[in-house]
């Protein structure tokens, strides 16, 4: 069952320890709850509550069709579902410098959706139900690492609390700034962005339609993504500079310059929720896996949010890891074992990689206004546009239909 540790002088045992209980962290744990291993889920927090009564969580996710297959694998979706959800069955992309758009719709690979607008507390709130029956998960938390020893067998792990677990295998989903990470030794490569993304709930004077829109600014990216109270939720990538001056500004005049910056595309935004900003970077580990350890979701890798793939590539980073700890032990064989987890490195690193460079150039092909990369940006959009098969691929892979993670979760 879903159980909180009481303190121990003598080493506990697992056979896993997930370092993280976000949305990821905690889906890996439900991917192995049938398995007969011993689960141990750590977190430095209490877990989020969720009520359907509250207000919306200022954190969304834009789930992908893919990970929404992984979520009802593991029986989440339908909490999800049975609560509240946004799908969004078309996207329009422009450039604010031009006249270059593209306009996505789900008919067109014939999916029901493009992706699903959720909310973290609740994406987690469903994945934590479906732990309450598993007895072989323990919850320790909120509790922090203190150190990390690995021998040939096992890791053993010493808490800030003084106790100490041992596992045969140590998992990282404690985020970009992994503290598991750096205990462990990997290094990544980081590089800032100088931006920050700034989030809030907007309403409007016209209806979103199901559309999530986006457009793309000198300065950074603005999208406006369907919520399913009829509010659209902002991310607004701006360089530290102008963020800040948009934090402090009153909510009349963030309305309008929400209003401007989308280019009144649902008309003008008529009031907001209280806002908050989180910085951009991106990060990549070098190594996805040591003996005995291994990295999952933002621990392995951070990305520019404009294409809303962060959590969905996490999603995949775990059900990976965890088909490959099935098969091995359905084999006996041992899966904390480094040949084992190279498996999964070779199975995630390059596609992570290639994602993390797209967005990249992405990023800054748009965010600029030099007139030959505005010619040849807009040229491109609107060739694109036109070109159905390209296009066609292109949502199919943002939508992670290229692929399938889900036959070995259960």
């Amino acid at each position: 069952m879903w159980i909180a540790m009481t303190a121990s002088r003598s080493p506990s045992q697992f056979d896993v320890v997930i370092v993280g209980a976000g949305a990821v962290g905690t889906a890996f744990a439900c991917a192995l709850r049938n398995s007969g291993l011993r689960i141990a889920l750590l977190d430095a927090r209490e877990p989020p509550s969720f009520s359907a009564a509250a207000e919306l969580d200022l954190r969304v996710f834009a789930i992908s069709p893919a990970s929404r297959g992984i979520l009802e694998t593991l029986g989440a979706w339908q909490t999800i579902q049975a609560q509240r959800v946004a799908a969004y069955t078309e996207m329009h992309v422009w450039d604010a410098s031009g006249s270059g758009s593209i306009h996505f719709d789900c008919a067109e690979v014939g999916e029901p959706a493009l992706g699903y607008i959720v909310e973290n507390r609740l994406i987690q709130h469903a994945l934590r139900l479906q732990l309450q029956t598993a007895d072989n998960v323990s919850a320790i938390h909120p509790v922090t690492l203190e150190a990390v020893a690995t021998d040939a067998d096992q890791v053993t792990l010493t808490l800030q609390d003084g106790r100490r677990l041992r596992t045969r295998l140590l998992v990282a989903a404690d985020g970009v700034e992994s503290a598991t990470r750096k205990l462990v030794g990997i290094e990544s490569r980081t590089a800032s962005y100088g931006q920050q993304a700034i989030v809030a709930h907007v309403a409007t004077e016209k209806p979103h339609h199901h559309t999530a829109r986006q457009r793309f600014l000198p300065g950074g990216p603005i999208a406006l993504l369907p919520l399913p109270d009829g509010r659209s939720s902002i991310v607004w990538s701006l360089d530290n500079t102008r963020a800040e001056q948009v934090r402090q500004l009153d909510d009349v005049g963030f309305c309008a310059a929400v209003t401007t910056a989308s280019a009144a595309t649902l008309g003008h935004v008529t009031s907001s929720t209280p806002r908050a900003s989180f910085t951009l970077q991106r990060m990549h580990a070098r190594e996805y896996v040591h003996a005995r350890f291994a990295l999952i979701g933002d621990a392995a890798h951070a990305l520019h949010p404009l294409a809303g793939q962060g959590v969905n590539l996490g999603f995949k980073d775990m059900a990976a890891l965890s088909t490959i700890i099935l098969e091995a032990q359905s084999r006996h064989r041992d899966w904390g074992d480094l040949a084992v987890l190279r498996r999964y490195q070779r199975a995630r690193k390059g596609d992570n990689l290639a994602m993390i460079i797209a967005l990249d150039g992405f990023k800054r092909l748009f965010s600029n206004d030099i007139a030959p990369l505005t010619w040849m940006r807009n040229t491109g959009l609107c060739a694109v546009d036109r070109f159905t098969p390209l296009k066609s691929a292109l949502m199919r892979r943002a939508m992670g239909l290229t692929g399938n993670f889900t036959a070995a979760i259960h």
